[in-house]
């Protein structure tokens, strides 16, 4: 299958984190063995667009590696504090959904922290202009990640809620 540049480029990316790879044509065939398309003079321009520099690892082979992104590493816990405490003002919790609400043009920033906090049971974030959505595994309680962020946002675990009925939807 053909596939655009990004979703090739995030694929590679994928394949270089989970496996030793120490030259291009194996990447094609890594890619191939997924239904990826790719020649090996496309895989080199990607290679080079994406950051891939070839590192020497123990044993003395060389393979290729990401360095390691700003959006990769993990917030640590009293950065995700100082973000949440200054910029989150409301939680509720909905099915497998926290909806956190920050001032206008702020919920990139909360959403960002939380994606980079590694918290059990959350999947992911999806950012609006001042409201967040934290997407909840269905296999973690999701009042509990609403208090683990409330008390992380200085809000306190009991100020969490339900959307219920009375409360305006949010859209």
């Amino acid at each position: 299958m053909r596939m655009g540049k990004q979703q090739r480029q995030h694929r590679i990316a994928k394949l270089l984190e989970t496996n030793s790879v120490s030259n291009q044509s194996q990447v094609v065939a890594l890619l191939a063995a997924e239904g990826v398309e790719a020649t090996q003079t496309t895989v080199s321009r990607d290679l080079e667009e994406i950051g891939a520099v070839k590192v020497r690892v123990p044993g003395g082979d060389t393979v290729y590696a990401l360095p390691e992104l700003p959006t990769r590493q993990v917030a640590p816990e009293d950065h995700l504090r100082r973000v949440l405490g200054e910029w989150v003002v409301e939680i509720a919790h909905s099915g497998n959904l926290v909806v956190l609400r920050t001032p206008p043009g702020s919920a990139h920033v909360v959403a960002s922290v939380i994606d980079r906090g590694n918290m059990p049971g959350v999947v992911g974030t999806v950012a609006g202009d001042d409201t967040v959505l934290v997407v909840v595994a269905e296999d973690h309680a999701v009042a509990a990640v609403a208090g683990r962020l409330a008390e992380a946002s200085g809000l306190g675990a009991e100020s969490t809620g339900t959307l219920g009925e009375s409360q305006r939807p949010i859209t």
